[in-house]
């Protein structure tokens, strides 16, 4: 099976639906990839920005080739206000991996975005910046030895003295 690995960086957003009316917004986001709720990363909360939080957050994924070859697979951004009586909704952020990956390939295979923040299908207020690398393709069983024999160096050498 052949896959990529997937660096994603969530920037900043600007201009986002005010949700709360008394308190400071403090905002996240969660990131999904593909519908696996097993592959599903957070922000942390931005505690400052409000309406214009900046997370510059680090995520990394493996992929399957397959999902960069179809439509169908999206990259999901939901972006969410923390509150003690449950968390308050903002908007999303959807796109293809692979219209991503179509976008990115042409520059090396990384690029930076902003897409509007939306409501199901409605255009809410405000957008969302990110940028993402794709690594080159590689079989599955070439990255899990390579994963392993890196995991065995790091804890031979923590052990080691």
């Amino acid at each position: 099976m052949e896959c990529r690995k997937l660096d994603l960086t969530i920037n900043s957003a600007n201009d986002l639906r005010q949700v709360r009316r008394v308190f400071k917004m403090k905002v996240y986001a969660k990131v999904l990839v593909g519908g696996n709720v097993t592959m599903e990363k957070r922000t942390p909360l931005d505690k400052h920005g409000q309406i214009n939080p900046a997370w510059n957050h680090s995520m990394k994924y493996s992929i399957c080739e397959s999902w960069v070859e179809h439509h169908g697979t999206m990259l999901v951004i939901k972006l969410y206000c923390k509150r003690k009586l449950g968390d308050r909704y903002i908007g999303e952020v959807h796109r293809s991996l692979k219209e991503l990956y179509d976008y990115a390939y042409p520059t090396g295979g990384s690029a930076v975005v902003c897409f509007p923040v939306q409501i199901g299908s409605i255009e809410s207020q405000g957008k969302l910046c990110f940028s993402y690398r794709f690594g080159d393709k590689v079989s599955i069983e070439k990255l899990m030895l390579a994963e392993s024999v890196a995991s065995f160096l790091i804890s031979g050498s923590s052990g080691a003295a």
